[in-house]
């Protein structure tokens, strides 16, 4: 039995569960233990960091020996741990209350009983600063509250009224709840001053009331995992509109490789892929937040459009390193280089992100002004090089070039966003350019005029209506893909070189998908479900998708959940589902 919150070794990412409420996001692992916390929001500093190698966590964990299983309530992010023990089976249920309050995590924690008696022990280590501000001013209330300090921040604590202080300044309890019924802790931790009067019965009727408008997806190819990765999506988004890439930072790639990003920002081009997925299913409040947090931003920055914000739509934080080991095989790394970077196809992406919300009647004038404006970045820095999809040095990307021409023919059949001949004569241009420098001598696109090899991500600007299914190029491209990037239905993003797939990074869940619809378009339907089962299948009990799949190991890799994963799944899934090509 573990005694010390340091005692929580970090597990394998398919282990890991997400419960969030929007504005900050926790993982849970297999012992019960909240390994990760940002608060009061996603980019703040980790009060949980047990899985970046920092302290501070929360564990409620069986006394007795056990093993582990969970499943979420349905279209929701709350979360069951169920654990068997040799004589009885009990659950703890987890979630971070909604509606959401910006400036408090509010965490729900419900262990019910049984057929017989569970006997949990409960740590708690609250620690601001990715675990090294320790907690001070403890101070057990007369109704058996513990509230205290950790750095700038409060916490109030109820529940556990017979913890005390351990020798390693935790709190420390165990109990026992008889077969049958159920005991809540619901801890509060802020920048603010906590309210102590939270009713652990109002809060969890409260949060399932928030989730309980998550559609059914009911003719989507998958509709349990459809509804799921709405659910993550949703978690994910905050009150403002922005959604984080993922919930976590410097999870590695591949172990000691230096490939550690911090993923809690607002990616536009992520967000619009969100948006756009959504939009297959019809009007939604997810799109309503890509479009409305897109705008804002190409309206505020027009040229110079940034790959990513937080989730208040400010600005990210350069990158930074902190004095920690990190997640086995990483280093701790906060904030992120993407501000000395402009990526083309994001303005692209915008565009068919607004033409999707125009055709669903969601057109307003900030509608009609963020897409002009994204029509006149695309016009003044197309022959311009840009990092592309994988933020990589600057290039003439293909893909960057052919995702404006896909938005640029969407938005063409919107009168309100221009004048429509001139938005096509603009995308015949930047086509023909691009045919012209970055068609490889087999007919396929290449990744650009120096890289002469195929990317997958390359198939995405025909789904999205650069060009018709039929066009050869499209057709040489899908065949490249299958060909050179493809193993046992995963796709990799493009070859490092001479090395073999798999040797430098693991395949792209991302780019399965993105595959999968590229199949459909084709009409190529078994194999689309073949690709869209194959990568589904990647994940944990928990189902969540992390950025790449380790075919070998059989293993997650890089930051979890990762947004446009589960955002590819949903749209896949639903023109799997539809019968019809996209």
């Amino acid at each position: 039995m573990n005694n010390e919150l340091a005692d929580f070794v970090p597990h394998v990412l398919r282990e890991y569960a997400l419960i969030a409420d929007g504005e900050r996001g926790a993982l849970c692992g297999p012992q019960g233990d909240l390994a990760w916390l940002c608060a009061p929001h996603w980019d703040d500093d980790a009060v949980f960091a047990t899985l970046v190698g920092g302290a501070g966590a929360y564990a409620v964990t069986p006394v007795d020996r056990h093993v582990w299983g969970g499943y979420y309530e349905s279209g929701s992010l709350v979360w069951h741990n169920r654990w068997v023990t040799s004589d009885t089976a009990f659950e703890c249920h987890d979630a971070l209350a909604r509606p959401a309050d910006s400036h408090c995590a509010v965490i729900l924690r419900r262990i019910v009983a049984g057929d017989k008696p569970a006997r949990v022990r409960i740590l708690l280590d609250v620690r601001a600063h990715f675990g090294q501000e320790r907690m001070h001013e403890l101070t057990r209330t007369a109704d058996g509250c513990w509230t205290g300090h950790t750095g700038d921040l409060r916490f109030h604590w109820t529940g556990a009224a017979g913890a005390v202080v351990d020798g390693d300044g935790q709190l420390a309890l165990e109990i026992t709840v008889p077969p049958g019924e159920h005991h809540d802790l619901v801890l509060q931790i802020s920048d603010r001053q906590c309210d102590g009067s939270l009713d652990p019965d109002q809060l969890w009727q409260r949060t399932r009331a928030a989730w309980a408008g998550v559609p059914d997806f009911a003719g989507s190819a998958a509709p349990i995992d459809t509804k799921h990765a709405y659910a993550v999506l949703r978690g994910l988004t905050s009150n403002g509109g922005g959604m984080v890439a993922a919930a976590t930072m410097s999870l590695p790639e591949k172990a000691r490789a230096g490939r550690n990003y911090d993923y809690r920002y607002v990616w536009i081009r992520d967000q619009c892929y969100a948006g756009l997925a959504v939009a297959r299913h019809g009007p939604d409040e997810l799109l309503a937040d890509a479009v409305r947090f897109v705008s804002a931003a190409l309206i505020a920055d027009g040229p110079d459009l940034k790959p990513a914000y937080t989730a208040s739509g400010g600005r990210v934080p350069n990158e930074s390193t902190l004095p920690l080991p990190g997640y086995p095989g990483g280093a701790d790394v906060r904030g992120n280089w993407v501000n000395q970077q402009f990526q083309l196809d994001a303005p692209g992406e915008a565009l068919q992100l607004f033409a999707a919300a125009a055709r669903l009647g969601m057109i307003d004038q900030d509608l009609i002004t963020a897409a002009k404006t994204a029509v006149a970045v695309i016009e003044q820095r197309w022959q311009q090089p840009d990092a592309g999809i994988w933020e990589l040095h600057d290039d003439w990307w293909a893909h960057s070039r052919l995702a404006c021409v896909a938005g640029l023919r969407q938005a063409a059949a919107i009168d309100a966003f221009g004048d429509a001949d001139r938005l096509t004569r603009l995308a015949t241009v930047i086509s023909a350019e691009t045919s012209r420098r970055c068609l490889s001598a087999t007919g396929h696109w290449q990744r650009s005029p120096s890289k002469h090899g195929v990317d997958a991500s390359l198939l995405l600007p025909a789904v999205r209506g650069a060009l018709r299914p039929e066009d050869s190029r499209t057709r040489a491209t899908l065949a490249a893909v299958r060909e050179q990037l493809s193993d046992d239905g995963y796709v990799y993003r493009y070859r490092h070189g001479e090395h073999q797939l798999g040797e430098t990074e693991g395949a792209f869940v991302l780019c399965g998908f993105i595959t999968a619809l590229a199949e459909a378009q084709q009409g190529n339907v078994t194999e689309a479900f073949r690709l869209f089962e194959r990568n589904r299948s990647a994940s944990g009990p928990p189902g969540l998708l992390a950025e790449e799949f380790d075919l070998q190991q059989r293993q997650l890799r890089g930051n979890l959940p990762q947004a446009f994963v589960h955002a590819l799944l949903l749209e896949t899934s639903l023109v799997l589902g539809s019968g019809t090509p996209t």
